[in-house]
């Protein structure tokens, strides 16, 4: 039965410290069981010094002090990370990548041992407990394995187990999703400012109304086209601004949004 005690993050990046965050913050693992390596010194003094945890330059040390081992480098960066702590993993430890693009076999192959491998896509949301990860098991993971990587992402946000097939697909929607968020949130915080509204309150109202909406779908499990048509009156303010937005192709642009962010994934993995 797999249980891990410690565990540990090759790359300290954005992502990273999300994660680290949202463990700490929930009390899953204490910060005496964390650590953190990474390239960049600066990266680590700021890890060090703002959440408490061990860090090191020196990834096989995070392999050798971790149960589960989180591979958080940059997708190019992968090769050369896994060549380096190869020798260092064994059988009775877990890696789990959230690696974009990176695929359970290219990790598989880089030992030649049954090393048990998750794949994980989540998003920068789980810095506030509402991340969204998508997890795929390669074949040395057992059921013990994927209840504890769960554990890690379901602690910061929601997690559901995909096939890997669909995990380029969930990458580039909510993997990526955030940042067409923000893009939208400034844009009508910037359409409130325009209309009169002081700049903090377009922004309250802007985001208030995302996450309100985004719960409407979640909760009533109703279709967004259902809730959009409640909110659209006859003759009414909601539909004129509809007209506009259909009429600049902003349906359009962000399914090409998800589906060239969806094709990079797949050039990220070789694909």
């Amino acid at each position: 039965m797999f249980s891990a005690q410690r565990l540990g993050f090759l790359g300290s990046g954005n992502m990273a410290e999300a994660l680290i965050r949202g463990i700490i913050s929930k009390s899953l693992w204490s910060k005496e069981h964390l650590i953190a390596s990474d390239v960049s010194t600066e990266r680590l003094s700021f890890i060090a010094e703002h959440l408490g945890i061990d860090t090191t330059a020196d990834n096989r040390r995070v392999v050798t002090h971790s149960d589960i081992i989180i591979l958080a480098t940059k997708p190019a960066q992968v090769p050369a990370v896994l060549s380096e702590i190869a020798d260092a993993m064994t059988a009775e430890k877990l890696i789990v990548s959230i690696a974009a693009g990176v695929t359970l076999a290219t990790i598989q192959s880089a030992f030649n041992k049954n090393i048990p491998v998750i794949r994980v896509m989540p998003n920068t949301p789980a810095l506030v407990l509402a991340g969204m990860s998508c997890l795929s098991a390669g074949k040395s993971a057992g059921e013990d394995h994927l209840a504890q990587a769960m554990k890690v992402f379901s602690g910061v946000g929601e997690a559901l187990v995909v096939d890997e097939a669909h995990l380029d697909a969930v990458t580039a929607l909510s993997g990526s999703g955030p940042a067409y968020l923000f893009l939208v949130l400034e844009a009508l915080s910037d359409a409130g400012v325009r209309a009169g509204l002081p700049r903090k309150i377009a922004e309250k109202l802007s985001a208030q109304t995302v996450l309100g909406a985004a719960k409407m779908v979640l909760e009533t499990g109703r279709h967004p086209g259902e809730l959009k048509d409640m909110v659209a009156s006859p003759a009414g303010t909601t539909i004129e601004g509809l007209a506009v937005l259909e009429a600049n192709g902003v349906r359009g642009a962000f399914i090409e949004a998800v589906d060239a962010a969806y094709r990079r994934a797949k050039e990220l993995g070789g694909k």
